[in-house]
């Protein structure tokens, strides 16, 4: 098959959503399928986006392109929800990371988002979700049609720990070594997590933070004046993006990973840091609790709840007995989940299946 795929940006992205496109992308070229990258113009800002739907050389190579399937990401579906519906017929797919109608924000913003999300959605032929809470959310706006779901993976460091180094990790004394990993936005809950931390003895615990700081600016400084504040310059460190074997060894040198997102499409870093055996904590809201099973792997917040946050928190700082089964249950958990070339291959063989359904239609079959 040739395909195209329409992202924003550069395929190299630092998110879990893209990381997704990107392992897709691999899968597919190495079973032999052509995928030509379609890229929309970055940091446009949503309404300047939308403008895309009458940008004329846009349509054209979307109309003219060779290929047999067109793949979008759905964060582009304010450039394409209008647009999408002046394509000849082949058949449309979009991969739906998580919907924006469905964050955490007053409720007439994302009646406009749903707005503009639903007749998108409409103008499909076919959804490849992350999660089943994911297709939940879209069928809530569009109903059933044609898809897969193909949950990430956490299987993408070449090395992780045995049971006898996380058990011997989570006994020593010290300091708990806490993990945020995620882009310095406001609906990954870092604020939260810092103001959980109010509540425990400062000498107790110590803080990294791996994610892109230059996203959000304004959250950045916010974020800075908390720790300056508290005066935490030395418990907390913002280490911005890190290389996978940088991260990796973050990875191996926590405790525990914290992202109480305020919601999350799935959440591939609470699979990742399982892997090197770190408990989890995030929220209620969107997917999470497909992959922490509350109590056992991780713990599960409301959004925002600072205080319930640093319960958790204070039971892992003063009962390491408890941290340290915490810590192999998120290990067994993650060898138990499927690595990237089985999860992928689900998708690759739904867009296999369409297309050939598409052509026994075209012609007659």
């Amino acid at each position: 098959m040739r395909i195209g795929l329409v992202i924003y940006g550069r395929l190299s992205t630092v998110s879990g959503g893209y990381l997704y496109d990107r392992m897709l992308v691999a899968h597919l070229v190495r079973h032999g399928h052509e995928v030509e990258l379609i890229s929309l113009p970055d940091g446009w800002g949503y309404g300047r986006s939308m403008r895309l739907n009458f940008d004329r050389s846009l349509q054209q190579r979307l109309e003219n392109g060779p290929w047999d399937i067109l793949l979008q990401d759905e964060l582009c579906h304010p450039a394409l929800f209008w647009l999408n519906r002046r394509l000849s017929r082949r058949p449309l797919v979009t991969v739906v990371h998580h919907l924006r109608s469905t964050e955490a924000r007053p409720a007439w913003q994302n009646w406009l988002y749903r707005w503009v999300e639903r007749p998108y959605l409409a103008s499909v032929d076919g959804f490849i979700y992350n999660s089943q809470t994911t297709r939940q959310e879209v069928e809530k706006l569009v109903g059933k049609r044609p898809f897969v779901v193909a949950p990430p993976s956490g299987h993408r460091f070449p090395h992780h720990p045995q049971q006898g180094d996380i058990l011997a990790r989570a006994h020593q004394s010290g300091e708990l070594r806490l993990l945020f990993v995620g882009n310095l936005i406001p609906r990954k809950g870092l604020h939260t997590l810092l103001k959980a931390l109010t509540h425990l003895p400062a000498s107790g615990w110590r803080l990294d933070v791996v994610g892109n700081t230059a996203v959000n600016p304004h959250y950045t400084r916010t974020i800075q004046q908390q720790i300056r504040a508290h005066g935490w310059q030395a418990r907390v460190t913002l280490h911005g993006l890190l290389d996978d074997h940088h991260l990796a060894d973050r990875y191996a040198h926590s405790h525990a990973l914290v992202v109480p997102s305020t919601y999350e499409g799935f959440g591939i870093v609470y699979l990742e840091g399982m892997g090197f055996g770190l408990p989890a904590i995030a929220t209620t809201a969107g997917a999470a609790g497909e992959i922490i099973t509350h109590g056992q792997n991780g713990f599960l917040i409301p959004p925002e709840d600072a205080r319930q946050l640093a319960h958790h928190l204070a039971a892992w700082l003063t009962d390491r007995s408890l941290l340290a089964r915490m810590s192999l249950a998120a290990w067994h958990y993650f060898q138990m989940s499927p690595d990237w070339e089985t999860t992928m291959s689900r998708t690759r063989l739904f867009l296999e299946s369409l297309h050939t359904h598409y052509l026994e239609n075209r012609h007659g079959g």
